[in-house]
């Protein structure tokens, strides 16, 4: 207000330009004043003129606004960007995920996207704006599920028998182990390649059965671990965030 003001030396062309009224100029001025302990407008016959006190700082302050200006433009550029960098489970983007951001990204050709790493990349030393994990819950950030928690047994048509484990996925009662792997991805290249059964997310081998490289053993039967969409909360209010979480819920 004390910018307008003194380029206007009119408390009613001040308002005019701020769209409020003259009195809230006013009532602002003489707050500052009052902080400050300095007049800042003499009123005259010929209407308001600037002390010496306001014209000795009026450039430095006018730089000041500018700068924060520029600050905040910075600033608002990175949630208006259209560049991601986000960490996901790599078979989750391979069979599902990376599906759905070739789809955003024919709706926003303009978007870029960076994969940081795996899901449980950290936010912080990698700069994420969102991660895709494998949970029951988003934790401690914010959070959408993006596909429910799903699960179905699944071999190579002419597999061996045995049971293929991985951290999620132990051997059911009374199965033989034979094969034990540390993740989802190394789970299913061992269904695959006909080294035993394993139970996995659904969204996982929904292709691999479509095409034929697989076959499910048994229903789909629900699971307390799904793939949530997640992000702390400053990253979450984001603009192009909240657009990418649109698009993924609706699609």
């Amino acid at each position: 207000m004390l910018d307008a003001a003194a380029r206007h030396l009119s408390f009613t062309r001040a308002a005019d330009e701020l769209a409020v009224t003259p009195a809230a100029v006013g009532q602002q001025i003489r707050a500052l004043e009052d902080l400050l302990g300095v007049v800042l407008f003499r009123r005259t016959p010929k209407g308001l003129e600037l002390t010496d006190e306001a014209i000795a700082g009026l450039d430095s302050l006018r730089e000041g606004f500018l700068r924060f200006e520029e600050a905040v433009a910075a600033m608002q550029a990175g949630q208006s960007s259209h560049n991601f960098t986000f960490a996901a489970p790599r078979d989750f983007f391979g069979a599902w995920f990376a599906h759905r951001l070739a789809d955003f990204r024919r709706e926003y050709p303009d978007t870029r996207f960076h994969m940081a790493g795996g899901a449980q990349t950290d936010f912080t030393e990698a700069n994420l704006d969102f991660a895709v994990r494998l949970a029951d819950g988003p934790g401690d950030h914010e959070g959408v599920l993006l596909r429910p928690g799903r699960v179905v047994i699944v071999a190579a048509p002419d597999g061996a028998r045995g049971w293929i484990t991985w951290p999620g996925g132990p051997a059911p009662e009374g199965e033989e182990e034979t094969m034990q792997v540390g993740a989802t991805g190394q789970a299913l290249a061992a269904a695959a390649a006909g080294l035993g059964r394993t139970l996995l997310p659904l969204e996982l081998v929904e292709r691999a059965i479509a095409a034929g490289e697989l076959v499910a053993e048994g229903e789909v039967e629900e699971n307390r671990y799904g793939y949530w969409f997640v992000a702390p909360r400053p990253q979450w209010r984001q603009k192009k965030v909240k657009a990418l979480v649109e698009f993924l819920t609706r699609a």
